[in-house]
């Protein structure tokens, strides 16, 4: 049986599966992006898509922290976006 990667939400620090959470990537570049497929090189941070935890690390810029960047609304609105999808 394998093992299921886990990963902890900037927002909220809940553990959770991986393919549960939505991975944002600062790639080497310095662009960031929304990784839908988990796979992308660089470096990457982790949110459950709670609407409390999104409003939390807006606010709080917890997510600028992890990436250690400066994080653009166009960033945000596609992150908001994903969780449109993904129905939370």
């Amino acid at each position: 049986m394998k093992k299921k990667v886990q990963r902890i939400c900037v927002g909220c620090s809940a553990k959770k599966d991986k393919n549960e959470l939505i991975r944002i990537v600062k790639q080497k570049d310095g662009i960031i992006r929304v990784d839908k497929t988990g796979k992308l090189p660089g470096r990457g941070a982790y949110i459950c898509g709670e609407v409390d935890c999104f409003n939390k690390i807006k606010r709080t810029h917890k997510l600028e922290n992890a990436l250690e960047t400066k994080i653009s609304e166009h960033v945000y609105e596609e992150i908001r976006g994903v969780m449109i999808e993904q129905g939370k």
